[in-house]
């Protein structure tokens, strides 16, 4: 049974990194006519209207109002800058470079639960995450191109923001709905980045209406497809395949842009994923030794 049930996470967790993908590569396209605050208000506006029939075909509306404001508002300012960081780096470089130091983000979160949570992190973890920060100064190489400018450090500044996101989510998740944390992140985000976007906002073409609709339905239901993909498979046998994510940029970047990562960036990807997959098996196994 627990097989069959890893199964379908896999299988959701797939479906989600392809609908991510999909997105990125939509969010990619609007960076290249919009400015990067604008790309994340339209990221988080164009996806609300979805969430907010989920979450009234989920019965979870009365939750919305029972929740821990200020880290709400700390999440939402957390994500705006997320979004605009990366919507920035994808204007300057591939889809694949950016995944690969965006893929930090799990060493980052595990060595930030330590001070921010409390949770004990050993020795073999430690050196994991030491291991994957080297493949990240493997891709920010000095002589690299189109990796070692604002745009490489602009996608380390994405995955902390969304380290400590997820740090909040960790603490949100024991006394808010699933619901809230979706719904006021994405509002939030959207009329956060509205607003400091406003002075240089942009007029949307005609054009790009489908690829915003694109963007708003595929980040939709990546959502729900990652949200299933935990809820049915364990998460350390789940989470390593985020990483399919590389296979998915560097199809895109091939058949869109025309575009592909050297060596390097092969190598630092090799090293960051697979100290994460190391990481995400100790983080298993340190688990199983708490609660045997």
């Amino acid at each position: 049974m627990e097989s069959k049930t890893n199964l379908r996470g896999i299988l959701a967790m797939l479906l989600a990194v392809g609908l991510f993908s999909l997105m990125d590569g939509g969010l990619k396209h609007l960076s290249a006519h919009y400015p990067p605050m604008q790309v994340a208000a339209i990221r988080g506006l164009s996806s609300l209207p979805l969430v907010m029939a989920w979450v009234i075909a989920t019965g979870g509306a009365l939750a919305l109002l029972r929740i821990r404001w200020p880290l709400h508002l700390l999440r939402g300012a957390l994500s705006i800058v997320m979004l605009a960081a990366f919507a920035y780096a994808l204007k300057r470089m591939p889809l694949t470079g950016a995944y690969t130091l965006f893929f930090v983000a799990p060493l980052m979160i595990t060595a930030l639960s330590v001070p921010l949570l409390g949770e004990k992190v050993g020795p073999r973890r430690w050196t994991a995450i030491f291991v994957g920060l080297l493949g990240v100064l493997v891709v920010l190489r000095p002589t690299g191109e189109g990796v070692v400018t604002l745009a490489g450090l602009a996608v380390l500044v994405s995955a902390s923001a969304y380290s400590l996101s997820s740090i909040l989510v960790r603490v949100l998740h024991r006394t808010d709905s699933g619901q809230s944390m979706v719904f006021w992140m994405l509002l939030m985000t959207g009329a956060g980045a509205a607003a400091l976007a406003w002075p240089d906002w942009q007029p949307l073409q005609a054009s790009d209406a489908w690829v915003i609709a694109g963007v708003g339905l595929s980040g939709f239901l990546g959502q729900v497809a990652i949200t299933e993909a935990f809820r049915s498979g364990e998460a350390s046998v789940v989470a390593p395949f985020e990483y399919s994510a590389l296979a998915w940029g560097l199809g895109l970047d091939w058949l869109i842009w025309q575009a592909l990562p050297d060596g390097w960036t092969f190598a630092g990807a090799g090293i960051i994923v697979a100290s994460g997959i190391y990481l995400i098996r100790r983080e298993r196994v340190h688990a199983e030794a708490e609660h045997p």
